[in-house]
């Protein structure tokens, strides 16, 4: 099954709203906050790779409170 993770870089102080709004998108498997580089970490998982592509494109980058995202896409299950 397709499987990628999405760092985020949140707005500051919008990490909490932002991880409701992630747990409610269809494929968002898993969501945390992490400290680092990046604010939040989100797995993606789908039955096709289009789905996990359109929702990290069409749901996830285009969030209110995300400012950057990184996608790695899971080569090997």
């Amino acid at each position: 099954m397709p499987l990628a993770f999405v760092l985020i870089n949140a707005d500051l102080g919008g990490e909490e709203e932002l991880m409701k709004e992630l747990r409610s998108i269809p494929f968002v498997k898993e969501v945390y906050v992490v400290y680092g580089v990046y604010d939040i970490v989100a797995k993606i998982e789908a039955d096709t790779m289009e789905k996990v592509k359109e929702t990290i494109t069409w749901n996830i980058r285009r969030l209110d409170k995300v400012r950057s995202t990184l996608t790695m896409i899971v080569v090997e299950n």
